[in-house]
């Protein structure tokens, strides 16, 4: 009812559009998805490079979009993609800016609002009315404190929280949620402990000492792995946000609408 779906959008089966939403450009809803009133999907981005390109945004199955969610499709800086996975939880007020990618089962919280190229990986949680920086990665499991202002990557399993934001700890509570083992969440917590509670005392970030050590004591852990991976990866980006690097454009010429 009082719905406006663009001629270009598809909309799977099951898919319900509670009232007053807009869907409009090149976008694509999967099966069973619910969005509630006042949600704006496929909108051109904010982003004064935006030069009217072809563009989508494709968004799965079984969503939950809550009211005056705003979803921007995406740009020729990017992949020319927003993409959003399956069993996702949009709260209200929620905003996904251009050519940002979201993983399966996540939630993210009221007012939550990501800049363009964000990336926030499988079973993750965003707390409400945090603000994401362009080109952040948050990785699967990970949970954000709400009001945390997050400009550079979050590993996964870890607790982000803060303005600047610091990682915590360990997301216990998650991990117990979905069936992690002690043994899973012991090993991560001395990883933890090694390279955020040390560093952080001695005034600086994860040594490559810790890296190394680390990665032959718990060779061949996916999970201990996949947490060295992310660091590594930040700490080669710039400014701790390694997509930074994989920009096509160049972030210091000016815009001009």
């Amino acid at each position: 009812m009082f719905c406006r779906v663009g001629p270009r959008s598809t909309l799977g089966p099951g898919t319900k559009l509670v009232s007053h939403v807009c869907v409009l450009g090149r976008t694509t809803l999967g099966t069973g998805n619910t969005v509630w009133p006042f949600a704006t999907l496929g909108a051109d981005p904010q982003d004064l490079k935006f030069k009217g390109e072809d563009s989508e945004l494709v968004i799965g199955d079984h969503n939950d979009i809550r009211e005056n969610v705003t979803i921007h499709k995406g740009t020729k800086n990017d992949e020319g993609v927003t993409r959003v996975g399956d069993h996702n939880l949009i709260m209200a007020y929620a905003h996904l800016g251009h050519d940002c990618v979201v993983g399966s089962h996540t939630i993210i919280s009221n007012a939550v609002q990501f800049a363009g190229h964000v990336h926030l990986a499988d079973h993750a949680i965003v707390g409400g009315a945090t603000a994401c920086h362009h080109f952040v990665t948050i990785g699967q499991y990970a949970y954000v404190g709400g009001m945390t202002r997050i400009v550079s990557d979050v590993p996964p399993f870890m607790i982000a929280e803060g303005n600047p934001s610091r990682i915590r700890g360990v997301n216990a509570i998650g991990l117990k949620r979905h069936g992690f083992s002690p043994d899973d969440e012991a090993r991560l917590k001395h990883a933890w402990k090694l390279l955020f509670k040390k560093a952080s005392e001695n005034e600086g970030g994860a040594s490559s000492t810790a890296l190394d050590e680390l990665e032959s004591l718990y060779a061949g852990d996916w999970m201990v792995k996949a947490l060295l991976d992310a660091i590594r990866r930040s700490a080669q980006g710039t400014h701790g946000r390694y997509r930074e690097g994989l920009r096509k454009d160049n972030r210091f010429t000016n815009p001009v609408r």
